[in-house]
């Protein structure tokens, strides 16, 4: 049976948590504090737990909160997509698809695909997700997803299917003033003295290790002063005079006025997008999205 009763209490928690304060919790819950710090405690209770401390500064999560706040926020996606999906079923759709991709992909791979999706099956409702790469793999081994539009390469695990679907030369991203920048090309060795902003291994591992990797052939290691969330955020560090980068050429296209992409000597090509999916999962929606995937890029998916 639904605790109806413990999903609000933990309803309630996460906002506090993200508020970090009753006063602020209560007004955005639309209630008075005093039964907002009432049901916390209720749920304390039950729970026997200590999930806050107050001070001055307002309401801080303890650690055994922190602990508890990832899988009670995940909880929470989940329960507002089922209500999603429950009031789009209500209104007549027909089936549920849910994508997760990468920022780039959302802008350089999905647009086109989800209108072909949509005009074809206008009864399919699709949720899309911000991923990261390095969540590809367990959010479609849990179920959480159904596809994955993001840069993998290599192996993905047994039980899942992937196939590239765009890859890119890696070209050099510089401020405008570097003494570099004025070439028209750049040896990879030349930069072996430079500070890097790398696209962190956390959210791309094989991503990342490429790069390295291409790097150590050269005889030097890169010197990573950042490692950002995505490849735009290479490019604003870049423009805030932070290092140097190593990114698709494609981004060039969003590089500001005081940074420049000088092309590498070295032609060293990158996975930019890769579509994956579970064997087994048997959503009917995923067959209909990859029939459009394999017209749209011309490759050969095997279901």
């Amino acid at each position: 049976m639904i605790n109806f009763r413990l999903m609000r209490h933990l309803w309630l928690f996460l906002v506090v948590a993200e508020e970090q304060h009753f006063g602020r919790a209560a007004k955005r819950l639309g209630m008075t504090q005093p039964p907002l710090t009432e049901h916390i405690q209720i749920l304390e209770n039950a729970l026997k737990v200590k999930l806050f401390t107050r001070s001055k500064r307002g309401a801080q999560l303890t650690p055994i909160g922190q602990a508890i706040y990832p899988a009670v926020k995940k909880f929470a996606e989940q329960m507002q997509q089922l209500e999603f999906a429950v009031t789009e079923a209500i209104q007549g759709q027909n089936g549920v698809l849910t994508i997760g991709a990468i920022a780039t992909a959302m802008f350089e791979v999905l647009p086109h695909l989800l209108d072909q999706l949509r005009a074809a099956h206008p009864d399919l409702t699709i949720l899309v997700k911000e991923i990261d790469s390095a969540d590809a793999t367990p959010m479609l081994e849990s179920g959480e997803i159904d596809l994955a539009f993001a840069r993998l390469q290599g192996d993905v695990g047994s039980n899942l299917n992937a196939v590239k679907l765009t890859q890119d030369r890696l070209t050099v991203m510089l401020p405008k003033q570097h003494v570099l920048a004025n070439q028209t090309e750049i040896q990879l060795k030349q930069l072996a003295e430079e500070i890097f902003v790398m696209f962190s291994r956390k959210f791309s591992p094989i991503y990342f290790d490429s790069i390295v990797s291409v790097c150590n052939a050269q005889g030097f290691s890169p010197r990573i002063l950042h490692e950002v969330h995505s490849v735009s955020t290479q490019v604003a560090f870049v423009s805030c005079g932070q290092g140097i980068a190593l990114v698709p050429a494609s981004m060039q296209k969003i590089a500001p006025e005081n940074v420049v992409c000088i092309a590498l000597q070295e032609e060293i090509e990158v996975v930019t997008a890769a579509v994956a999916w579970h064997k087994r999962n048997t959503n009917p929606a995923i067959f209909a999205a990859l029939d459009l995937v394999k017209a749209q890029f011309g490759v050969e998916l095997s279901t």
